[in-house]
């Protein structure tokens, strides 16, 4: 079984997702898809008078800020907009695919954190009434039974939090918790470089291979959203999942590319030398 993050860059978008249609066509194995949808997020965000707030925790986490209005827009562009355009391009190659939030069916629930604290522009913030939040269980039961029957979850943030209120969760956190609780031998994150850059602005310094044993130097290129998905990774392959794969969503073939190695591939060393 593979889980398969696709990110929310502008890179990627609507255009990128007929690559992986074709790819997922011919994927006999179960999948289960993940997508982001950051870019039209900011962009509706924009248009609706509410620009993208980031806040920068001291630790380097790069989070958006989501009051209720933001809360909104995010449902409407990710559950909205860009969930279902990629099951339409998913379903026109005969992919049989079924588009669902983290909300539906409680296959994701969390924990709200109301204040959010941190520097915007470089100034200390305390931001209150946040919707974002933290992943605390993962329910695969509706995940399992759209398996069984032969379809294709596609899923998205947001996930659910106390008193049916959505709460904005990392995409990446959900793909891991994902592929973990169902024992997923692959998790591919897609995002718009070809992987983790041991310099983020030169796309020529690939890091081939991680042994997730020694996670320094992955920490170490990491940074802003990129140390989430790192961290993400690592947290995968030491819960069992056989192998992760940051790749580039960009090209033709994405999913073909990256199980045949193109990208970063974060492991065991014992699996590395086995292969």
């Amino acid at each position: 079984m593979l889980v398969i993050k696709i990110g929310g860059g502008a890179a990627i978008g609507e255009g990128g997702y007929a690559n992986f249609a074709e790819d997922l066509a011919q994927i006999d194995e179960p999948v289960v898809i993940v997508h982001g949808g950051n870019a039209e997020f900011s962009d509706l965000s924009r248009k609706l008078g509410m620009p993208p707030r980031m806040i920068t925790s001291s630790s380097g986490r790069v989070t958006r800020y989501t009051d209720a209005p933001t809360m909104d827009a995010m449902l409407m562009a990710y559950c909205g907009k860009v969930n279902k355009r990629l099951v339409a391009t998913l379903r026109a190659a005969g992919v049989n695919a079924v588009g669902l939030s983290a909300i539906d069916g409680g296959i994701a629930t969390g924990r709200r954190k109301p204040v959010l604290r941190g520097n915007e522009d470089g100034k200390p913030k305390i931001l209150r009434d946040d919707h974002a939040g933290t992943l605390e269980v993962v329910d695969t039961g509706l995940v399992r039974l759209l398996l069984a029957n032969g379809y294709v979850p596609v899923l998205t943030p947001p996930a659910l939090g106390e008193a049916g209120v959505p709460i904005n969760v990392d995409g990446d956190k959900l793909a891991l918790e994902l592929a973990t609780a169902l024992g997923a031998d692959g998790l591919l994150f897609f995002s718009d470089t070809p992987g983790l850059l041991r310099d983020r602005d030169d796309e020529s310094t690939l890091i081939a291979e991680i042994d997730a044993g020694q996670p320094e130097a992955a920490l170490a290129a990491a940074g802003g959203r990129m140390l989430v998905k790192v961290e993400a990774a690592l947290g995968a392959v030491e819960r069992g999942v056989g192998r992760v794969v940051f790749a580039d969503g960009r090209r033709a073939n994405p999913i073909r590319a990256a199980l045949a190695g193109e990208g970063t591939t974060i492991r065991h060393a014992t699996t590395v030398a086995a292969s």
